[in-house]
């Protein structure tokens, strides 16, 4: 029996499919055989659609049909003409160049228009044109005959709030200019460099994309000029880093602002210094170190620039009375028009005409001091009672206002009311900051530590936007 079921079996593979053995291979249970049947039903599907699937063509069968069609040509005549009767017009685009004319640069933008060359030198807004600084960049409308249509430039003069855009339109067979502020993007870039020659020859470097503006320069010099001396300290090796902000439109850097931070490493000793004004209190700014202490002097030592004292503090006989008296203030001796600097941060506490002081500014800082500058020929803009200053802002100008005999500044130094000799007061230092300040100066010093440690390993020119 045994025998001839193998002999059946071999006589008869398929029986190894059909009965019993094909339900075990479809699964034990109901729902496993009917996954099982439905996937051996699409594969069979499969196999049938590759059967029966017709081959593509071959492309050299295919038939191939000749069409020929003549095709009307444009008129080129009609086109031209269209064209004539519509006057052309261009857009040029120049920068000022050093020792530009209005002329030169007009001709440059292909501009011929007698009318608009009268208009620029006339009208009080249109001739600010005319104080464009090399490198600035100007863009004009032409028509065909080299007739402005119009011009479009910025101005940066003075501070930020003295950026401003010019534009000069023609309506008609006249032209309007106006001005409008410009709106600056605010840009942070960051420089390191290496003393090999001069510090010059290392700020004029291009090696990182560019050179430094000539006045970061100058604020390098004034901030460490108290501890390095640029003419014999500087040594090959030296090197700096420095944080500063720019501003630009339409891609055009329009003006440089302050140092942010700075640190310059002479003779193996490393000096650092940040800016801050506190975001809270929008009180003053001034440098101060990385462990917050500060770095600028609470007084100018002179209010002017370049002059001499021509009266100090002490009893003198009064030049106009007679009378013998003591000068409660230091007299510094200057032409008429030189401008009169902010000794110190500080709120106008007075702005106007007091007796013999003529045309008079009070400035009331910090715990007590104050300051007076008098004789003054007029005030600078916008200084009113109430208005904060910062140290080195023009208040005013030289004059000889009230009792004077000559042209001088009249400069007192206060405290609590009670005038002191300001050439041989200690000078004292920036009002200290507070808790909360320095609690936010912290945060701002650890941005600029950052920002030195991206720039020490490879010494390359990095900008944030």
């Amino acid at each position: 029996m045994f025998k001839r079921q193998i002999l059946t079996d071999c006589m008869n593979p398929i029986h190894k499919f059909t009965g019993k053995r094909w339900s075990g291979l479809l699964g034990t249970t109901r729902k496993a055989r009917i996954i099982s049947a439905s996937a051996i039903f699409l594969a069979a599907c499969a196999f049938g659609a590759a059967g029966v699937a017709p081959l593509a063509p071959d492309a050299s069968d295919l038939p191939v049909k000749s069409i020929a069609q003549n095709l009307e040509l444009p008129n080129l005549a009609e086109q031209i003409a269209a064209l004539q009767q519509n006057e052309q017009q261009f857009i040029h685009e120049e920068k000022v160049r050093s020792g530009d004319t209005l002329a030169a640069l007009l001709n440059r933008l292909g501009v011929d228009d007698a009318e608009a060359v009268k208009f620029i030198k006339s009208d009080k807004v249109a001739k600010a044109v005319m104080r464009l600084k090399t490198g600035k960049r100007v863009q004009a409308k032409t028509g065909e005959d080299g007739d402005l249509q119009w011009l479009r430039a910025t101005v940066a003069e003075g501070g930020p709030d003295a950026v401003k855009n010019i534009s000069i339109t023609r309506v008609g067979d006249k032209f309007i200019a106006a001005e409008a502020p410009a709106q600056l993007e605010r840009r942070v870039e960051m420089r390191s460099r290496e003393i090999t020659t001069s510090l010059y020859s290392a700020t004029d470097a291009t090696t990182d994309g560019g050179k430094l503006p000539d006045s970061i320069v100058a604020q390098i010099i004034e901030m460490f000029s108290t501890d390095i001396d640029f003419r014999s300290d500087l040594k090959r090796g030296d090197r700096f880093n420095v944080v500063y902000e720019t501003f630009w439109q339409d891609g055009e850097m329009v003006r440089v602002g302050r140092i942010l931070a700075g640190q310059f490493t002479n003779r193996g000793t490393t000096y650092q210094s940040v800016w801050f004004q506190d975001p809270a209190s929008k009180q003053g700014g001034g440098y101060y170190s990385f462990d917050g202490k500060a770095l600028k002097k609470a007084f100018l030592k002179s209010p002017l620039e370049f002059s001499r004292i021509s009266s100090g503090f002490s009893m003198r006989t009064h030049p106009i009375s007679g009378k013998w008296k003591a000068h409660t203030g230091v007299d510094f001796a200057a032409a008429n028009g030189t401008p009169i600097r902010a000794s110190g941060d500080g709120v106008i506490d007075f702005a106007g005409v007091q007796g013999g002081y003529g045309n008079m500014i009070q400035i009331k800082h910090w715990a007590g001091y104050s300051t007076a500058y008098a004789h003054m020929s007029r005030f600078a803009k916008g200084m009113r009672k109430g208005a904060k200053v910062s140290q080195g802002d023009v208040i005013g100008y030289v004059g000889s206002t009230g009792w004077s005999t000559g042209a001088h500044l009249h400069y007192e130094f206060r405290v609590n009311n009670v005038a002191r000799d300001p050439l041989s007061v200690k000078v004292v230092a920036q009002a200290p900051l507070s808790a909360a300040e320095m609690a936010r100066f912290k945060s701002a010093a650890a941005d600029m530590t950052h920002r030195f440690a991206l720039l020490r390993p490879a010494g390359t020119a990095l900008a944030a936007r």
